[in-house]
């Protein structure tokens, strides 16, 4: 079961706040499990270092100290939505968290590492009243209401049904104001 919990939440690690912790454990003949990227824009500030120490628990420690200001000029809510569907090799993949969460120098950082095959250490709590957080259904549906107007990082994890291995989806994702985006995450 832990193995299926696997980078469950990643937006909301890339938002600073995790629901479910994400392990990164190796495969077969110890090969590292392989995270990729549907889209992603382009070079975050601070995006370029690397903290590579690793933290008492493993994950890797952050450089980028908690921008509390950069977030402080985040709305929290809003009136726009994004909805979509979460497929692997073309399976939808039910009950799987998927999170969208602003995209800041303190969540590129974290992206930057789990894209890389890293965990980064806990983030700071108030990161949580940014990122909002949903499952998807039977087939494989979410949707997110009330999100406000801004560029994020739409993310979730599943296990590929063929291969067994987790696949890591981030999407990067610009809402206007009351504006609805209908999203893929495949892979």
């Amino acid at each position: 079961m832990t193995r299926g919990i696997l980078l469950a939440l990643l937006g909301l690690s890339l938002a600073g706040c995790q629901i479910i912790e994400p392990r990164y454990p190796t495969g077969p003949a110890g090969q590292s499990e392989r995270v990729e990227v549907i889209e992603r824009g382009g070079e975050a500030p601070g995006e370029t270092e690397r903290a590579d120490r690793p933290a008492s628990d493993g994950r890797v420690a952050r450089r980028v100290a908690f921008p509390a200001d950069e977030y402080a000029a985040l709305e929290k809510r809003g009136n726009a939505a994004i909805s979509g569907r979460l497929t692997i090799g073309g399976r939808p993949m039910a009950d799987r968290p998927v999170a969208v969460a602003p995209v800041t120098t303190y969540s590129a950082e974290a992206a930057e590492q789990a894209l890389a095959g890293r965990a980064v250490e806990p983030a700071d709590p108030r990161a949580r009243a940014y990122t909002h957080a949903t499952r998807t259904d039977g087939s494989g549906r979410f949707r997110l209401d009330g999100l406000p107007a801004g560029v994020f990082y739409v993310s979730s994890s599943a296990r590929d049904p063929v291969s067994g291995e987790m696949r890591v989806i981030i999407q990067q994702v610009s809402l206007g104001n009351g504006q609805s985006r209908r999203l893929e995450l495949s892979r």
